[in-house]
């Protein structure tokens, strides 16, 4: 087991500087995928996996530079509306599987990249997924990691309650520590890290996963209050053009197996 070095991480640790702003209708926001492949550097005979793929929006960007995508995901209806976007793009070396992050049915050593995309914070055990992965990982194999950072320790708590109220199947963000911790506890070093900013209006935010009347106006009700600085939500919110907008940090954090 290796130690996370705090030179190595400092390293390899940068704040983009540019904003990606995601647009709620498609939830797709092509240009930081492009980056991620960009960091990631694919080659032509490299097979994928991305692991609760929901319909596959990283596998059709990475799929031109690569030899095959496998989507795995727990939702059958997602599945089939990913294999209905690729067959629609005309993409043929994606494959679409039903499984579960923590009994992933490959074998070891499958694959070259491992890709996970805004799903941890929906994992109970995110110990068991994430070796799950690392598993099916060839050694030397790249693993990339994509979700929402935690806010600080103080306000870490209202910001997990926010986000479940939004979406009950939410469970808890992780620290930039806390995935460092399961990279190194698998035998990973760290190739590439960083924090995105992605900003989001939040009415839209609240419209994406049709968030129950009651509850968004509970939700806006506590973003005003940290507007106002009479509590803070862990969203650090702005106010712009009478909208309320705030920045979700993405963390991305690339390893190699070892």
């Amino acid at each position: 087991m290796k130690s996370a070095n705090a030179n190595e991480i400092k390293s390899a640790f940068t704040v983009q500087s540019k904003h990606f702003e995601e647009h709620e209708g498609n939830f797709k926001n092509k240009e930081y995928i492009d980056y991620v492949i960009s960091e990631l550097q694919p080659k032509t005979e490299d097979k994928v996996l991305e692991t609760a793929a929901g319909t596959g929006i990283c596998a059709r960007e990475i799929s031109p530079f690569v030899k095959s995508v496998t989507c795995v995901d727990l939702t059958p209806a997602m599945l089939k509306k990913g294999k209905e976007n690729a067959d629609k793009e005309g993409i043929d070396n994606i494959t679409f599987i039903l499984g579960d992050v923590n009994e992933l049915p490959f074998s070891d050593n499958s694959f070259d990249i491992v890709l996970s995309r805004l799903a941890f914070h929906h994992f109970y055990d995110t110990n068991k997924a994430f070796s799950q992965m690392a598993r099916v990982l060839k050694k030397g194999g790249k693993f990339v990691y994509i979700d929402m950072a935690a806010a600080s320790e103080e306000v870490r708590d209202i910001e997990d309650k926010i986000e479940k109220m939004r979406d009950t199947s939410h469970v808890k963000n992780l620290s930039q520590n806390e995935v460092l911790k399961l990279f190194y506890d698998n035998n990973f070093n760290i190739d590439k890290m960083s924090i995105t900013p992605i900003k989001k209006e939040l009415e839209n935010w609240l419209d994406f996963t049709n968030t129950e009347p009651n509850t968004k106006a509970k939700i806006k009700k506590l973003f005003k209050n940290d507007l106002e600085t009479k509590s803070k939500t862990g969203f650090c919110p702005i106010i712009e053009n009478g909208k309320i907008y705030f920045n979700q940090n993405w963390l991305m954090i690339i390893g190699t197996k070892q």
